[in-house]
């Protein structure tokens, strides 16, 4: 059904919103920041005054043991010599941007590789990633009526936790494989390794991918006007394509009334895009290497990324994963699985954000759709008793994976779904804001997870396995996914489906 003039222009409102820059003004909530900000590096709960090397006296879960003292220095003293990978002003920039969303004025969309590789690294791969956010970002800014702030696991995502410190292969047991960063996925004792020079590789990278995120951000690809060209090859002869297709259609027609009553269409807010960059904090070296002192606030900032996260094995609040974010101006994310008791969840709230500071702190849910519904309302409900300002985010992808009878770790796409749609309903329950997405996804033609619009199955998983690490979504799920969101965020807006 074609729009009528009136009609598309409401529909490409929220796109082109999601688009501006933020104001140079202080709002309401910049203003909330600066005054509240100062006060996060001081003592809490006990705790002494924080530094950026108090957390080595904290217990360092998932960290690995370096053999040469003298040569993990040397690499630190580089890495501390280096630029900034990202600057203050663009990490308080997201904070405003999620602090917005926590408010109910915006949503999450977190994507990309379970673990950067140095060998996978291209321009196509960073592109055909960032493609996908586009488009998915484009789907769920129509559905939902409001901006979506996009945040790629890109440019820093290279350290992974392991379940075990080892592995055994035909008898022979070696260091487990934690990521690139660290040591190398070959099952030689070379390999595994623990080796302080992959972090000086691991930031070149970072550089680069930074470099080709920006140039496509803000040099003309992320142009609305040329969304027809963010489809991926591969997606192009799927259902989610031809729905995507549509969309964009009706985009514009937007335009194109937009453009004829006198709008100028060639302004950054319909040419350029806003995009982040986070990843999980594991290798503390790293991150201390690469943390500065704000000459304008005088806060320190974790410059390796805008946003960081801990997981379910580090947010201990004895860890020293813990202590170190605890102190840094960035955006904070923290995994919760069925684990986390209401009262743990409060600690960490009062730990991580002592000022309540919104867009300070998200909650990332990963729990399996049966246990989401059981555990997380009583999580919702004692944080909106004690007025505890946080942005609630799903990762659905966690807590489904599983291994096959062949051998490939893998995800259930229907259980995925079937999780995110738990969500939106314990939300839509509980009266709080579904505020986000997290997905490790990738833009190329992968077969790890199973199910979906391609309906592949365990058969299939051997033909394009490529991850190092966790099984990723591919494109056309990843879009499966994004108008499932819009749908859900239409149903909350009492706006029809999308057709």
């Amino acid at each position: 059904m074609k729009l009528s003039s009136a009609v598309g222009l409401l529909a490409l409102l929220p796109i082109s919103e999601a688009y501006v820059s933020l104001p140079s003004q202080k709002s309401p909530v910049s203003v909330s920041l600066s005054a509240s900000v100062e006060k996060l590096a001081t003592s809490v709960s006990g705790r002494p005054k924080w530094t950026p090397e108090t957390w080595k006296n904290y217990n360092p879960n998932q960290m690995p043991v370096y053999e040469d003292q003298d040569e993990l220095k040397a690499a630190t003293d580089e890495l501390g010599g280096y630029s900034p990978l990202v600057f203050a002003g663009e990490v308080r920039s997201l904070q405003e941007n999620l602090a917005k969303a926590s408010q109910g004025h915006g949503f999450l969309l977190m994507g990309g590789d379970c673990a950067e590789s140095f060998g996978e690294f291209n321009v196509d791969h960073v592109r055909d990633t960032f493609r996908v956010i586009l488009q998915m970002s484009l789907i769920m800014t129509f559905g939902s009526a409001m901006p979506i702030i996009k945040v790629g696991r890109m440019a820093g995502q290279f350290a992974k936790p392991r379940s075990e410190p080892t592995e055994t292969i035909d008898g022979e047991t070696l260091p487990s494989y934690r990521g690139d960063i660290i040591n190398s996925e070959a099952f030689t004792g070379d390999a595994r390794k623990n080796n302080p020079q992959n972090m000086i590789k691991a930031y070149h990278q970072s550089t680069q991918t930074l470099n080709i995120l920006r140039a496509f951000s803000t040099g003309g690809y992320a142009d609305i006007s040329r969304l027809h060209a963010w489809n991926l090859d591969f997606v192009d002869k799927t259902e989610e394509a031809s729905r995507f297709r549509q969309l964009t259609t009706k985009v514009d027609e937007s335009l194109r009334f937009m453009k004829a009553i006198g709008v100028d269409t060639t302004l950054p807010a319909f040419t350029t895009t806003e995009f982040y960059t986070a990843h999980e904090c594991l290798l503390l070296p790293y991150e201390q290497a690469l943390t500065r002192q704000d000459s304008t606030t005088g806060r320190w900032y974790d410059c390796s990324a805008h946003m960081l996260w801990v997981g379910e094995r580090t947010r201990q609040q004895d860890g020293a994963h813990f202590e170190f974010v605890r102190g840094v101006g960035n955006p904070l994310g923290v995994k919760v699985s069925d684990k986390c008791t209401p009262d743990q969840l409060l600690e960490i709230c009062d730990q991580m954000n002592p000022n309540n500071i919104p867009g300070r702190l998200t909650i990332i849910v990963r729990m399996g759709a049966e246990k989401l519904r059981k555990n997380l309302p009583g999580l919702i409900r004692a944080v909106q008793r004690e007025g505890k300002s946080v942005l609630w985010i799903s990762d659905p992808v966690h807590g489904n994976t599983f291994k096959t009878e062949n051998g490939f770790k893998t995800r259930s796409f229907d259980a995925i779904r079937e999780e995110l749609r738990a969500f939106f309903d314990v939300h839509d329950e509980m009266g709080s804001h579904p505020g986000g997405m997290h997905l490790e996804m990738t833009g190329e033609d992968v077969t790890e997870c199973v199910g979906g619009l391609q309906a592949l199955d365990e058969n299939d998983l051997n033909k394009r396995y490529h991850t190092s690490c966790d099984p990723r979504l591919n494109g056309v799920q990843a879009l499966q996914l994004a108008f499932l969101v819009a749908e859900r965020m239409r149903q909350r807006n009492g706006l029809p489906p999308i057709e």
